[in-house]
């Protein structure tokens, strides 16, 4: 067997810059190499764990010099849960290079002529901003490497279950998966993307259940009662509790539902499903309701909104209002246009700018989606929206079209992964006057500004902060029709 051929240390590496997904980019010789945990201007040795021709990966194996652009994490689970990988990072400086992502997208992918990049708009709060969270059950906690060596060290560990033992000889934990670990979940006792309330309503449901010796769900084996817990907040202060479990043990279900609802007062809407599939997805699942309504009301310029323990709404809800008169004023509606609004969600988009056009079309995929923007439109007397639910590239069609209407500006919002190439081929076909785009990933964006090039322009372009902390930037781009009056 041929022996692996050890890669070499690298020493004095200087970070540069920071790639597309997050990750420091530093320099040396004629590589570029990709490192976690640094941050332009430091300084390191790096051991390389993949090398190609052109770039290499590594590990900081020592820092020789610290960036001034670093900060010092706030959050006592930085680095093992895996969310706010930028707490490193100075805001001021999160900021210029979410915005330069946007930039480098452009020039490198869309390779277009485009104007000045507004500069970002930043989150209002760049903590507690999140309006919903999801949390999994594990039976077996996640330890560091520090705590593994402490229990490994006791002359009490009889078996592997007793590593995941904490000093109260509590077992199982409640909170995120491990970065690339499906089975292994980090125990979190205080997280600072949502309110306090959610750290006291999440912590109170473990203690209880492991008070009562509920079973904690083994992903793996299958079994076990508790599997997850979502939170969701609103800004009119209602909030929704989602208990997830296993199977229905209908004695325990009772008894940790009325415990939670006697001690948390403030919940709204506590709601509970079974799951008994291999997978954490709950869209085709029932939903039970315990104690008060079965949703919570957002509120966005007037709009209420009806989101449900299913519905998709933008998680920084202040961000969201902002991103949403960006791509109302971006529109320039008149009063007299078809509008169409793809990847519709619950309708947001659609009703915020309904009042400004002749009529809005809203396409989206869950259906369970179309029927809350349907009741969004009604509860707020929304009376010129029409909602579809389809798969996009199946839904607009010539048919669809010759049906609502031909739609002088199309507002896109498509998931990640941007749209398939036969909507922007559609698109093209349509020929909207204006197209209005809203991404959360610049780069798929760019791909499909590309594929838009040759009958649309760039006229403006709006990067907005909604996830301080993290990588990921939003970006709303206007195109014109090439020779628009």
């Amino acid at each position: 067997m041929t022996k692996k051929k050890k890669l070499p240390l690298l020493e004095h590496v200087a970070i540069v810059d920071i790639g597309s997904e997050g990750q420091a980019l530093g320099r040396y010789n004629d590589w570029v190499i990709f490192v976690k945990g640094a941050v332009p201007g430091d300084v390191c040795d790096i051991q390389l764990t993949r090398k190609k021709n052109k770039y290499a990966e590594g590990i900081i194996t020592r820092f020789i010099q610290y960036s001034e652009k670093r900060v010092a994490p706030f959050c006592q689970h930085f680095g093992v849960c895996g969310g706010c990988k930028w707490q490193y990072l100075d805001y001021t400086w999160q900021l210029f290079y979410k915005q330069k992502q946007v930039e480098d997208a452009l020039k490198r992918i869309a390779k277009v002529p485009f104007p000045e990049i507004r500069p970002i708009i930043p989150s209002a709060s760049t903590t507690f901003y999140r309006n919903k969270l999801e949390f999994t059950f594990s039976n077996k906690k996640w330890l560091s490497k520090e705590d593994y060596d402490k229990a490994i060290a006791k002359q009490d560990v009889q078996h592997e279950k007793q590593l995941f033992t904490d000093a109260q000889g509590h077992s199982g934990a409640l909170g995120f998966h491990i970065p690339g670990l499906y089975d292994k979940v980090l125990n979190i006792e205080k997280c600072w993307l949502q309110s306090e309330l959610s750290n006291e309503i999440r912590n109170e449901i473990r203690d209880y259940c492991l008070e009562k010796q509920f079973e904690f769900f083994d992903i793996k084996a299958q079994i076990g009662l508790m599997r997850n817990v979502v939170i969701r907040t609103s800004n009119t202060g209602e909030l929704m509790v989602v208990i997830i479990f296993f199977d229905n043990q209908a004695v325990q279900i009772k008894q940790l539902l009325e415990h939670i609802a006697a001690r948390f007062p403030q919940i709204t809407s506590l709601l509970y499903i079974i799951n008994p599939k291999k997978n954490d997805t709950y869209n085709d699942l029932e939903v039970f309701n315990w104690k008060g309504k079965s949703h919570i009301n957002e509120n966005m310029e007037g709009l209420n909104y009806k989101i449900g323990p299913k519905s998709f709404y933008q998680t920084n809800a202040n961000q969201a209002s902002v991103l949403y008169k960006i791509t109302k004023e971006y529109a320039a509606l008149k009063g007299t246009e078809t509008v169409y609004d793809l990847y519709t969600g619950t309708g947001t988009i659609a009703n915020f700018v309904a009042a400004h056009c002749k009529k809005v079309v809203g396409v989206e995929y869950v259906t369970e989606a179309i029927e809350d923007a349907k009741l969004n439109a009604l509860q707020n007397k929304v009376c010129n929206t029409e909602f579809f639910a389809g798969d996009m590239k199946d839904v607009l069609n010539d048919d669809f079209i010759q049906t609502h209407g031909y739609p002088e500006v199309i507002i896109t919002d498509p998931p990640r992964a941007g749209m398939h190439a036969d909507v922007v081929q559609k698109i093209r076909e349509i020929k909207p006057h204006t197209i209005v785009y809203v991404s959360c990933n610049p780069a798929s964006q760019a791909r499909d500004i590309a594929l838009l090039a040759p009958q649309y322009k760039i006229t403006a372009i709006q990067p907005v902060d909604m996830f301080p902390h993290t990588h990921h930037v939003e970006c709303i781009i206007k195109l014109e029709l090439h020779g628009k009056d």
